[in-house]
């Protein structure tokens, strides 16, 4: 049988060190005996799509024998690759799917953190892949799958993830090298030599007890937190939610009302309240899994993302952190952060009292002109003092929102939309429960925002005019083809067939 090489694919991230690990794997063959070559194939920006890194090792002494040079391939091909290293979970999914595992050779090392994808974090609504089923498929389809958080275990090591991609690697024993020969390759690198040793080390180990059955881990509940807020408004609001509903959506609503008064204040968190009692109030019997719903929606919808909202939230001590953590700033270190911004002159006159907001929106040349100013994005430096004051000026706005022209146009479409739940659940509670749920189409702000109330409006006026004989499966196929294609084309097509349009 001819001898074939060592094949390696490493799927990693920007910033994660994937062409250093394959730098390692290269210069740990060089120096015990192997012929080694790498190439890379960059992905696509950000995260819809990580670089592949593709090693391939040959033993000098076989090539010397057979008196020839061998030949290195360029890239990995499906069914024949030996080794695959992904830096994050969907990573090892995306390599599943392109048939780079196999269950008759391929070992599968892989981090369990997610960093989600574009496609997941613009989805119209819950986007999110189960990470238990990409483990469960990954688990099917390799030879052996080593797994854990290598994350985590980087950040306690002070260290990288690529560090600790190759530690598993060594400890897999896969590779015809010793514990000692991948940590002189560390050492010769001569950068970050220590935290890079002591990440190697943890996954060294950790790479032995790390094939566990797919969905063997332990799962346990959120411990229930008792609120005993020290505000009186707050406490008071609490002890209402605790009185006056029922237990098995006290949960919920308390989760909203945490929600509204970050929001805003604790009078809005209480006519959030009001609604559910009002809700509460026009049913006929109790039904618990329709105001659960309501609840949850209706927090979410009267926490709309408007101008002001997204300035509070860039301007936070909280984001900054989160930030300085994800780049791994030293105490010692600046870190500028750059926003890109893009409100439209939708969105200015929205953030205006009303009565200007709607005579900005009238077409004269003050609106033209704004418009013309608003046409492109800018970059706004919040690390620095004029970016952050900007924002924050915008952020300290909240106590007028209420008077603003946005407020009045969502707080006029939120009644309507609970009149059409009070007025379902009339008919049929498992229809309101349905009505309740198309919340989800509305979300975002700007184009975003834009395109998913077109759809949520088109679903709700089919509510409106088929009344008593929409089918609560009818709606919901409604509402799923309105968030599985943001431009409304499944659902106009959804809204056809069942001759709605």
């Amino acid at each position: 049988m001819k001898a074939q090489p060592i094949k390696i694919a490493v799927l990693a991230m920007g910033g994660e060190g994937g062409g250093v690990l394959a730098d390692w794997i290269v210069d740990l063959g060089e120096h015990n005996g192997y012929y080694a070559q790498t190439t890379s194939v960059p992905g696509v920006a950000q995260r819809t799509g990580a670089t592949i890194y593709y090693v391939e090792l040959f033993p000098r002494e076989m090539a010397d024998r057979a008196g020839r040079t061998p030949v290195l391939a360029l890239m990995p091909l499906p069914g024949d690759v030996d080794v695959v290293l992904a830096s994050e979970l969907m990573e090892a999914g995306r390599a599943v799917q392109r048939g780079l595992v196999t269950r008759d050779r391929t070992t599968l090392v892989a981090s369990t953190h997610r960093v989600y994808s574009i496609a997941e974090k613009t989805a119209m609504g819950d986007g999110l892949v189960d990470s238990d089923a990409l483990i469960e498929h990954a688990n099917k389809a390799a030879k052996r799958f080593v797994r854990f958080d290598m994350a985590k275990a980087a950040e306690v090591a002070g260290s990288v993830i690529s560090a600790v991609l190759f530690g598993a690697l060594a400890g897999t024993g896969v590779l015809p090298f010793s514990r000692e020969q991948f940590e002189s390759t560390i050492e010769r690198g001569g950068v970050g030599v220590k935290p890079s040793l002591r990440a190697f080390g943890v996954a060294y180990l950790k790479a032995n007890d790390a094939e566990q059955p797919a969905g063997d881990a332990e799962t346990t509940a959120p411990p229930v937190i008792e609120a005993k807020p020290g505000n009186a408004k707050v406490a008071a609001l609490v002890v209402r939610v605790r009185n006056q509903f029922p237990a098995e959506v006290q949960h919920v609503m308390l989760e909203g009302v945490r929600r509204l008064i970050d929001y805003q204040d604790a009078d809005y968190a209480g006519l959030y309240l009001d609604r559910l009692a009002e809700l509460e109030r026009a049913l006929e019997w109790l039904d618990v899994a329709l105001v659960r719903e309501t609840a949850r929606h209706l927090a979410l919808w009267m926490s709309y993302e408007d101008t002001i909202r997204v300035a509070d939230l860039k301007t936070r001590g909280s984001r900054f952190e989160r930030v300085r953590n994800e780049v791994r700033a030293q105490a010692d270190q600046l870190v500028a952060v750059s926003e890109f911004m893009h409100p439209r002159l939708e969105e200015v006159c929205e953030t205006l009292p009303a009565a200007i907001g709607r005579w900005l929106m009238r077409p004269h040349w003050i609106h033209r002109l704004v418009r013309r100013i608003t046409r492109s994005g800018r970059v706004v430096t919040t690390s620095s003092l004029r970016g952050y004051l900007m924002l924050y000026a915008v952020a300290r706005m909240r106590r007028w929102r209420r008077a603003t022209l946005r407020y009045q146009i969502e707080n006029a479409r939120i009644e309507h939309w609970l009149g059409q739940v009070r007025d379902a659940a009339r008919r049929n509670p498992a229809l309101a429960i349905e009505v309740a749920q198309c919340q989800r189409l509305v979300k975002g702000y700007g184009d975003t925002h834009a395109r998913g109330l077109f759809n949520y409006e088109k679903v709700m006026t089919a509510v409106a005019s088929a009344g008593a004989l929409l089918a609560p499966a009818t709606l919901r196929e409604l509402r799923e083809a309105a968030l599985a294609d943001e431009h409304g084309k499944l659902l106009q097509e959804t809204l056809a067939r069942h001759a709605l349009a």
